[in-house]
């Protein structure tokens, strides 16, 4: 008994020593993990975040500074505020923070293991990567398709000048939407899928902004991944149909064409949909249709929401800005005269119009958190630890409205970028809507150009007024919160022609 009795001692001993050594450990480590608030038991610090996340952490940055930890539910989450922050994760430790934090919502219908958005960046990414800059948004691909985005812009019009001689209110992000629903749609298949005058257009808009919503809003599944079988927000079931309404209208199209090119007949326009088809045939070991599928998604969901909001909140700012509009106009008629349609080669000679643009992506990004990412290891930033499975976000909204960076932040001012060169093409920090490094948006070439040009027209052939004869400072610029950075109320206004 004197033995057995010292042994269990002896081990007692050395299980509490490791005990306290763990201990020791955890301690050491947690603090050197960033400051943030005191989290609370179970739940962390999932009070903290509001309905609008995006704010909630921007204030919560003015106490704990430019990079934060809070506990979420179980989940270690890193927020960064600041450019320079922004520049360590985005730039100069990009490979370390390249992979995504993947929402549970985006396993709906496998989407996570098939998109570009979420997929870590491994040979499948690479191969879908590069389909879409050579494919889609290469510079040749763009010029072919200069033309197509002319008579979309054409269009736009043509339906507002329906509206002004109908005297009928135009749902200004319904309306671009639907043309940059189009643009994509005959870019990628030769046909539109929306007509500006019927529903469908508005239907396809519903889908793609509740993916957004939906995928974007607090999920107790995201924080509590033993929930994510349950879906108790039934997240995840509701993304299934989102997904499934899109996935149905492009395996028609797929099927179409496939048809088409076992018949031999030949497809005019050579569009994206051939190019894809064609690939996939001769590297089907690579990707398959599911691949396709999946990066048509993306590039729907991206390529129209983002790029018809920004156009939304920056008619908004206008309308609220008469000031600013009148400058607006008065550019473009001096350097293209009042009533003409907008080409992309007269941007050159629109810096105003092109300040415009900045300071709405200043003010309202597309995506005020960016898409999340995650650590698969230890990685030290800024002499703090960001422990291996933490999700880390980049808030660009904070990072945009930061005074030190920004004199009078919250004020809508396009002068700023007048004498500026900061640009938001992911080398100038401060102004980062479409991200930065290896996972910026592909596709922002084509959303600059098509935002502008919108844009651009849509001031300079209509006169606007908002409806029922409310007040440039009573308009609502409440925001809805999700994946992508919305108008809680859309924009109604009534154009007419220029007297």
């Amino acid at each position: 008994m004197g033995f057995l009795s010292a042994a269990l001692y002896l081990l007692l001993s050395f299980v509490s020593l490791l005990t306290l050594l763990s201990l020791q450990k955890i301690i050491k480590k947690s603090n050197k993990l960033a400051p943030g608030p005191t989290p609370l038991p179970l739940i962390g610090n999932l009070l903290k975040l509001g309905d609008k996340p995006h704010k909630s952490l921007a204030e919560l940055a003015k106490t704990y500074g430019p990079i934060m930890s809070l506990k979420l539910g179980q989940i270690n989450t890193i927020v960064i505020s600041s450019s320079k922050l922004a520049k360590e994760v985005l730039q100069k430790q990009d490979i370390s923070f390249s992979t995504r934090y993947v929402p549970s919502g985006s396993y709906a219908l496998a989407h996570d293991q098939f998109s570009v958005g979420w997929l870590p960046v491994y040979d499948t990414w690479r191969n879908l990567r590069r389909i879409m800059n050579s494919q889609m948004f290469s510079s040749s691909r763009l010029e072919t398709s200069l033309r197509l985005r002319h008579d979309k812009v054409r269009d736009l019009v043509n339906y507002v000048e329906g509206c002004c001689r109908r005297g009928e209110t135009v749902d200004i992000g319904r309306a671009t939407f639907t043309t940059s629903l189009n643009f994509l749609s005959n870019t990628l298949f030769s046909v539109d899928l929306a007509d500006p005058n019927k529903d469908s257009s508005k239907e396809f808009k519903d889908v793609i902004s509740n993916i957004f919503v939906d995928i974007g809003k607090p999920n107790l599944a995201d924080y509590f991944p033993v929930l994510a079988r349950i879906d108790p927000q039934g997240i995840k079931g509701r993304m299934e149909i989102h997904f499934g309404k899109i996935f149905q209208i492009f395996d028609r199209l797929i099927d179409e064409r496939l048809e088409l090119r076992r018949l031999k007949k030949k497809n005019d326009e050579n569009d994206v949909l051939d190019s894809l088809i064609s690939f996939i045939e001769k590297n089907s070991e690579e990707i398959d249709r599911n691949h396709i599928e999946h990066l048509l998604l993306d590039v729907f969901a991206a390529g129209t929401d983002t790029t018809s909001s920004t156009v939304e909140w920056a008619m908004a700012e206008l309308l609220r800005n008469p000031k600013i509009l009148n400058k607006a106009k008065s550019e473009l008629a001096c350097e293209i005269g009042i009533g003409k349609l907008i080409k992309e080669s007269d941007l050159n000679h629109l810096p105003y119009l092109r300040a415009i643009i900045k300071e709405t992506l200043r003010l309202h990004p597309p995506a005020p958190l960016l898409l999340p990412r995650k650590v698969t290891c230890d990685v030290e930033l800024c002499g703090y630890i960001v422990p291996a499975g933490a999700k880390v976000l980049v808030n660009v909204w904070a990072i945009g409205r930061d005074p030190i960076t920004w004199p009078t932040p919250t004020v809508f001012m396009p002068e700023r970028f007048l004498e500026s060169d900061i640009d938001v093409r992911g080398q100038d920090f401060e102004l980062i809507p479409f991200g930065a490094g290896r996972r910026i948006c592909p596709g922002l070439p084509l959303a600059m150009r098509m935002i502008n040009v919108m844009l651009g027209s849509l001031v300079n052939i209509f006169d606007w007024k908002l409806v029922e004869g409310a007040l440039p400072s009573e308009l609502d610029m409440e925001e809805k919160f999700g994946l992508t950075l919305q108008k809680a109320q859309p924009l109604l206004a009534i154009p007419s022609f220029h007297v």
